[in-house]
């Protein structure tokens, strides 16, 4: 019978995260990990698996709190331009209040890890796609809306404003200059009309 775990597996996922996310994912080792996760190593290999299935539990947690926060903004009543506003200068914000300059894990990942390991590239793909869409559907509810031209293609703006987020996250690790990232969030949204 096997025993019941003596941890709270979201803990200890938002440990490793946490330090997965300021060190990066082969910079980090295992035993930093059991440490700032608090558990033994046979406990971690048990409940996760290996380094490389513990990193792709934290990436599906780390998506599935940010697509939360993502939905609530995009979604919030009201004019969806104010909306995707919001959501581009919470990142503006989020990075500035982040003193260790992490940036945001889905794309160091994206980074560091997607371009030679397939498990890696298959959650940073779902994520893209999931994030378009989700910015695709608020661009339709603002084309319903009137807000922006019927003649929009909403699916290539969609597009622009994801990758328009992932640089403005690689750009914020290295600046600390609000005017600046405040600059290439006011000519992205220049485009939503």
């Amino acid at each position: 019978m096997a025993r019941p775990r003596e941890f709270d597996e979201n803990t200890v996922l938002d440990k490793a995260m946490d330090l997965f996310w300021h060190k990066g994912y082969e910079a980090t080792s295992i035993q930093e990990l059991i440490a700032t996760m608090g558990i033994s190593r046979g406990s971690l290999y048990d409940s996760f698996g290996d380094k490389h299935a513990l990193f792709v539990a934290v990436l599906k947690r780390y998506r599935q709190r940010s697509h939360d926060r993502f939905l609530q903004t995009l979604s919030q009543p009201g004019p969806v331009k104010v909306a995707i506003a919001d959501m581009f200068y919470y990142v503006v914000n989020e990075a500035l209040a982040d003193a260790k300059r992490r940036g945001c894990l889905m794309t160091n990942s994206t980074i560091e890890l997607s371009p030679h390991d397939a498990e890696i590239a298959e959650v940073v793909q779902f994520n893209q796609q999931w994030v378009q869409e989700a910015l695709y559907d608020a661009l339709r509810r603002g084309q319903e809306q009137g807000e922006i031209a019927a003649d929009t293609d909403i699916r290539a703006l969609a597009q622009f404003l994801f990758n328009s987020l992932q640089g403005l996250r690689v750009v914020s690790k290295t600046t600390a200059d609000r005017q600046a990232l405040e600059n290439i969030v006011s000519m992205t949204l220049s485009v939503v009309a």
